[in-house]
């Protein structure tokens, strides 16, 4: 069978369509697209231009109105673009619609985050899961991605043709792959469960954040280790776990997949035992890139995450990374009008947030220039010996000094 998801079908240039709705301000949607276009260079297609529209709600039959979809079509074949990317989930239905309108390949966030998925996957774990989220985005979907059932079909226009009893032989073929594919991760799930199980009474912290904000640059710093690290987008897919003991401390320190805005479901899912590694953390190092523009955003939306996966109650250190690439939005000192938040201080902002994130412990650090590292490892020493202590109280004695060292 033909992957529909084959990197070597999609096209290589791509109009970006975004909705300002009654859910989503003109601010948002252009923070929106400008990730969505990230996420195309990560995938390698280039962006030639975007589109936005103002409606209510989406269109049920092609996600956007007629005159903006005919605007659409005439630049694409004027200019010569090969695709259309929606930064929303399309229905099975808009897709059909919107291809046959249109005459061109059209994808949506979650197709594309799959994309890159697949193509960052490097262990047969991380394959396994993506290949499952795949079939699951295919299988409501496989009468407009299969070409060849297209031709079967032959336009009789009845139900009960050839054409369908295709459809209906790939529906089950794909759900015999599904079933199969769970059926690995199963075993998977409980050989990672077991490997978790054997590595002893030492204290599991785990790197969180969203995607791309510094979390491998930072593993690799206190580790003293070369995991990969790419200024992409889910530059990281499989989780690495690393033994660090900083003064006379050990402890596990995991990196974990980065979240973004409207992950896919079936990735969720299918990257449960990923996901395990949060979970069953003991402490979570929530890393924020503060130079980005709507970083609080960015925090708020793993925030829902770790609480959709079941770990929002964990303990959390909050890492606010890249302050030497933290500048604020000038501001007219004359001017009476309050501050925005983007104009705020490195020091007015670490105030601001200090005092908003009680009962949170927040620092400030450039892993890239490696500024309050030190800090950092004091930080973490203290955390993760508290709760060792706490778990095992017998050994504190014989385990600790009277204070950290750096080495």
């Amino acid at each position: 069978m033909i992957d529909p998801l084959d990197k070597k079908t999609r096209a290589e240039t791509a109009v970006l369509i975004g909705l300002i709705t009654d859910h989503q301000t003109p601010e948002q949607v252009t923070e929106y697209l400008d990730e969505l276009e990230f996420l195309a260079t990560t995938a390698d297609i280039t962006t030639l231009k975007r589109y936005v529209q103002r409606l209510h709600r989406p269109d049920g039959r092609t996600y956007i109105g007629s005159g903006k979809l005919a605007e659409v079509k005439a630049w694409m074949e004027e200019h010569d673009a090969h695709s259309v990317i929606f930064d929303d989930e399309l229905t099975p239905a808009q897709q059909r619609n919107l291809e046959k309108e249109l005459g061109k390949p059209v994808l949506d966030r979650p197709r594309l985050i799959l994309d890159i998925f697949a193509s960052r996957a490097r262990t047969a774990h991380a394959k396994t899961q993506v290949e499952l989220a795949q079939y699951e985005y295919m299988l409501p979907r496989l009468t407009k991605l299969w070409t060849h059932l297209e031709r079967q079909r032959g336009g009789t226009g009845t139900r009960g043709g050839a054409g369908e009893k295709e459809i209906e032989t790939d529906r089950r073929l794909v759900r015999d792959r599904i079933a199969l594919l769970k059926s690995q991760l199963k075993q998977i799930d409980k050989q990672m469960a077991t490997q978790r199980g054997n590595r002893g009474k030492l204290i599991r912290v785990a790197l969180v954040g969203y995607t791309n904000v510094g979390k491998s640059t930072l593993l690799n710093l206190i580790s003293k280790s070369d995991v990969f690290a790419e200024n992409k987008l889910f530059a990281t897919l499989d989780t690495t776990v690393r033994k660090i003991v900083l003064g006379n401390l050990p402890f596990l320190l995991s990196d974990t997949v980065g979240f973004i805005r409207k992950l896919p479901t079936q990735l969720i899912e299918s990257f449960k035992s990923t996901l395990d590694e949060t979970r069953e953390a003991d402490l979570l190092l929530h890393v924020v890139d503060i130079s980005h523009h709507n970083f609080e955003e960015q925090y708020q939306t793993v925030k829902q995450t770790l609480n959709e996966i079941g770990a929002g109650d964990k303990p959390v250190i909050i890492v606010f990374n890249k302050i030497d690439a933290y500048k604020p939005a000038p501001h007219d000192p004359d001017d009476l009008a309050p501050k925005r938040e983007d104009q705020y201080t490195l020091e007015e902002l670490k105030e601001t947030w200090m005092a908003r994130m009680a009962g949170e412990e927040c620092i400030f650090i450039s892993a890239v220039e490696r500024s309050n590292i030190d800090a950092l490892r004091k930080l973490l020493y203290d955390r993760v010996k508290a709760l060792h202590v706490a778990r095992y109280p017998y050994e504190s004695d014989l385990l600790f000094k009277d204070s950290y060292d750096e080495e």
